[in-house]
């Protein structure tokens, strides 16, 4: 990009009178649905049953349900919903699991946790998602008798391109696991997150689409000898009390949980839809700002570079990242303006201290090394203000005239 920028045109200003615009407000959330949580709380602790039981197992009916498979599986969280997916996969020690390298850190490192060693792929720099093109030039290419199965992370919210990778799955031989940890309710065609890898891997964590009050995860499945396996898994390897078929872990899902969950999940339509809306005000805000490119524009011509959706997506923005020239120092100039932002995320995997093993270097996957130094992700979440957005993207304006 270019070192400077013409002055711009702010779009309409909003009220200059924030304390602050927060990334995430789950305050705003909780009170529209505070009584309904409070006695869906007081069930669970008036039944005494705490640990799986009967929330667990409505909430994995109606998760099922939403997400078009026949099963789901609930876990203490979607780090080890990964790990369940790939262990009831097959995928065991000796083996590879090709991933991205621009994901949370647990896309990989459930990997190692099963055994298996993570190999990486780069990134659509237009989606940031696993790139299909990198993928099948991989197979291609290199020697892939390892290989045993595909981890495609759905990043943001937006699903990747699922088509391509179950065609790879099919001529290589290969399994496809969905990291979905982001995407509840996203949709590539008409096809759920969750619905279409061997398995799928869910996280609640407190701020995602749908979210617990605490660690909570899912894994969902087509495949019923799969979910009584991860079943078994995540309660010590054990089917029937004190009888243990294998080693499993101590995986899961606390009835409290459930319940705010299935409180939730009620909402959640409606919800990912606030948040495909305010998206779009964004763009149209960046737009009229003129920080952003036209298709005739070179590419060091404007600041902000805006995600793209993918034309079979359906994103639900679990956030709203940009590219930003100069990004750090914008973020500097957006806290000092108390306007909540975060990096997701700024080391790739294949350069994190504990993946040295691994062999890679910088600049093995161009892509996903640039977006870790430009993306930012800016305040989203269902109850945001269109005063607030417009107070973002003018300060944004603000700080590159």
């Amino acid at each position: 990009m270019t070192t400077s920028f013409s002055k711009r045109e702010s779009p309409a200003p909003g009220k200059r009178s924030f304390g602050s615009v927060p990334l995430l407000d789950l305050q705003r959330q909780y009170l529209q649905i505070r009584p309904e949580v409070l006695a869906a709380i007081e069930n669970v602790c008036a039944s005494q049953q705490y640990i799986l039981g009967a929330e667990v197992e409505a909430l994995e009916r109606e998760l099922a349900g939403f997400c078009g498979s026949r099963d789901a599986i609930g876990c203490a969280s979607g780090t080890d919903a990964l790990w369940l997916a790939l262990a009831a996969a097959g995928v065991q020690p000796g083996d590879q699991v090709l991933t991205t390298p621009f994901s949370f850190f647990a896309s990989a490192s459930a990997i190692v946790r099963a055994g298996a060693r993570p190999v990486f792929a780069d990134i659509d720099p237009l989606t940031f998602n696993l790139d299909p093109t990198q993928v099948e030039s991989f197979l291609r290419s290199s020697p892939h008798d390892k290989l045993r199965a595909l981890l495609p992370v759905h990043l943001y919210g937006q699903c990747a391109d699922m088509d391509r990778f179950q065609q790879f799955a099919e001529e290589f031989h290969l399994r496809v696991i969905e990291d979905a940890a982001q995407a509840i309710g996203a949709r590539w065609g008409k096809q759920s997150a969750g619905s279409m890898g061997v398995s799928a891997a869910f996280s609640f964590y407190p701020t995602k689409n749908l979210s617990a009050y605490g660690d909570a995860g899912l894994v969902t499945t087509n495949d019923p000898e799969m979910a009584a396996h991860m079943r078994r898994l995540r309660n010590h390897g054990s089917a029937r009390r004190y009888v243990h078929e294998e080693f499993g872990w101590n995986s899961r899902l606390d009835a409290i949980q459930a319940a705010i969950l299935r409180v939730k999940l009620k909402y959640i339509g409606g919800w990912n839809d606030d948040r495909r809306q305010r998206a779009v005000r964004y763009d149209q805000f960046f737009a009229a700002a003129g920080l952003t490119l036209s298709a005739a524009q070179p590419e060091d011509s404007a600041p902000i570079r805006l995600p793209q959706t993918s034309a079979l997506a359906h994103h639900v923005f679990h956030q709203y990242v940009i590219r930003a020239y100069r990004r750090d120092e914008l973020r500097e100039f957006l806290t000092a303006r108390k306007i909540g932002t975060e990096i997701y995320y700024p080391i790739p995997l294949h350069l994190q201290p504990c993946f040295v093993y691994l062999g890679y270097r910088e600049g093995d996957f161009p892509e996903a090394e640039r977006a870790a130094k430009e993306v930012l992700a800016l305040p989203m979440f269902p109850e945001l203000t269109e005063e607030e957005q417009k107070w973002v993207v003018t300060s944004i304006a603000d700080f590159y005239c």
